[in-house]
C-alpha cells in the first residue's frame, strides 16, 4: 500500500502520447483492414461467415501493436515508487563520546573505578560499530578533543584506555565545553552524528547547559549511566537524550549502537528528491509481444508439390 501512494511517473509529460498512439493505431487499422472494403457491402453474419482465420490473426496481432505501443509511452514515461537512497545516509553517522576523566570517576578503593568501567565499555562500542566512524572527547574542568570521527575505532579504544584524571588540566564537570567541542567536530564534518555522554554525574546549571546544546546544533544524544544518580536523568530531560543504564553485559552498548544508528542526520535526508527508475520492468513484456508476432510464413498449397 505505501508504494500505491508513492507510485507515480518521473516524465509525466510523456503521458500526453497515449492519445496521439490510440488514434494513430486507429487509423492504422482502419485503412490496414483487409475486410475494410467489405463491410459496407456484405451483410456482417455473412461476413464472419466467410471470414477466414488470417483475418482474426490479423485482428489479433492489431490489438497487439496497440497494447505494446502504450507500454512503450508508459516505460519512457518513467514509472517509479521509490525514491533513490541518498548517498549520505548510507554511510554511518559519526558517534561521538564524551568521557568524563574527574578525579570523581576514579574513586579510591572502587574495583573497578567508574573510569575504567566506561573504557571498558567504549572497548566494547567500539568492537561493534567497528568501521564506523567513532570520535573521542575527555572532559573535566575543561574540555579536549582526543579523537576525531575514525572509522579506525580500535585506536579510539587504545586511547580511551590511556585518559586518566592526572591528565587533565583542571578537575571540574563542565559537560557543557564537552557537548560545544563535540558540535564543533560534526557540525565540520557535514555527516550528521550524535552524542554519548559517559559519566557519574553532571554538575552545574544544567538550563544553561540546554541552552548551549540547543544552541549551537542540538544534535542527539545519549547517556551512559555509570552511577545511579538523578543528575544524569535530569540533564538527560533538559537535553531531550535518552538514558541507557550500565549492565554488565553488551546489552547496553548494543542498545546505544541502535540508537546511533536509527538518529537522524542533521541536514542529509534519507531519500534523495530522485526516484528510482522503474520503467525497465515493461521491457520484457514488450520483447514478449514483439516476438510474438513474429510467425512463419504459410505458403499456399498447390497442386502437385507435396
Amino acid at each position: 500500500m505505501a508504494n500505491l501512494a508513492n507510485f507515480q511517473f518521473i516524465r509525466p509529460e510523456w503521458l500526453l502520447l497515449l492519445p496521439v498512439v490510440i488514434a494513430t493505431w486507429w487509423f492504422w487499422r482502419r485503412r490496414s483492414d483487409p475486410l475494410g472494403g467489405w463491410r459496407d457491402q456484405i451483410d456482417a453474419d455473412l461476413l464472419a461467415a466467410l471470414r477466414e482465420e488470417q483475418t482474426d490473426r490479423h485482428h489479433r496481432s492489431a490489438y497487439v501493436s496497440l497494447v505494446a505501443g502504450c507500454l512503450m509511452v508508459i516505460a519512457i514515461a518513467g514509472p517509479t515508487w521509490k525514491r533513490d537512497p541518498s548517498p549520505f545516509a548510507a554511510d554511518a553517522a559519526p558517534l561521538m563520546i564524551l568521557l568524563k576523566a574527574d578525579t570523581s570517576m576514579e574513586e579510591i578503593g572502587a574495583t573497578p573505578t567508574l573510569l575504567e568501567r566506561a573504557q571498558l565499555k567504549i572497548a566494547d562500542l567500539t568492537r561493534i560499530r567497528q568501521g564506523q566512524p567513532v570520535g573521542l572527547i575527555a572532559y573535566a574542568g575543561s574540555a579536549h578533543l582526543v579523537l576525531p570521527p575514525t572509522r579506525d575505532t580500535s585506536i579510539v579504544s587504545e586511547m580511551a584506555s590511556e585518559i586518566s584524571s592526572d591528565i587533565m588540566p583542571q578537575p571540574g564537570d563542565r559537560l557543557d565545553f564537552a557537548i560545544k567541542r563535540a558540535n564543533e567536530i560534526l557540525t565540520g564534518g557535514n555527516a550528521g552524528g550524535s552524542l554519548l555522554v559517559m559519566a557519574d554525574t553532571v554538575e552545574g546549571d544544567i538550563s544553561s547547559l540546554s541552552q548551549t546544546h540547543h544552541t549551537d546544533s542540538d544534535w542527539p544524544i545519549q547517556f551512559l549511566t555509570l552511577d545511579d544518580d538523578p543528575s544524569i536523568i535530569t540533564a538527560a530531560k533538559a537535553l531531550n537524550g535518552t538514558v541507557v543504564e550500565l549492565t554488565p553485559t553488551d546489552d547496553d552498548v548494543s542498545t546505544i549502537a541502535r540508537a546511533a544508528e536509527r538518529k537522524a542526520v542533521t541536514g542529509v535526508e534519507g531519500d534523495s528528491e530522485r526516484w528510482q527508475e522503474a520503467g525497465y520492468w515493461i521491457v520484457p513484456f514488450l520483447m514478449v509481444l514483439v516476438l510474438g508476432r513474429f510467425r512463419r510464413e504459410q505458403r499456399p498449397h498447390r497442386e502437385g508439390q507435396r
